[in-house]
């Protein structure tokens, strides 16, 4: 073989090399370009589906709002209604029926209010040893079984 025909089958081989190696570099990079894309795709998809999200929320809350107003004007009016009721059968129109806070009715002795029970009545001082000890009589009364 000539050296000539060497270094064609040499140029071909190293050729055919480098193809084989573009195309494999090639696959790879556009298989991960793919994945990329794949990826994009449903970060895209979840991003609308977000956005459906917040649409559905903003709208039930908004219906929420629009309810409880109507439950306020609703509940003002039977107040207003009951008030109303409340002074023609004579009562105190002012507020309704058993929604006002009635303070409870003072006790007409004019006493002084008893002695806290934690306290020793009479001169042995407070929380005296003996305060609340019954006498030796007391001490021969029945005891339960004990078992």
């Amino acid at each position: 073989m000539d050296a000539s025909k060497i270094n064609w089958i040499l140029a071909i081989a190293c050729l055919l090399a480098g193809i084989g190696l573009g195309a494999l570099g090639y696959h790879l990079l556009n298989a991960s370009a793919a994945s990329l894309q794949k990826l994009r795709q449903r970060l895209a998809e979840r991003d609308r589906e977000l956005a459906a999200l917040r649409e559905g929320m903003n709208d039930h809350l908004d219906e929420v709002s629009r309810l409880v107003a109507t439950l306020q004007r609703d509940g003002e009016a039977l107040a207003e209604r009951l008030a109303q009721d409340a002074s023609r059968l004579g009562g105190k129109g002012n507020a309704p029926a058993g929604l006002e806070a009635t303070p409870p009715p003072a006790t007409p002795d004019s006493e002084e209010p008893a002695m806290p029970r934690d306290y020793a009545d009479g001169s042995g001082g407070t929380l005296s040893e003996d305060f609340g000890l019954k006498d030796n009589d007391d001490a021969k009364a029945p005891q339960p079984p004990r078992y």
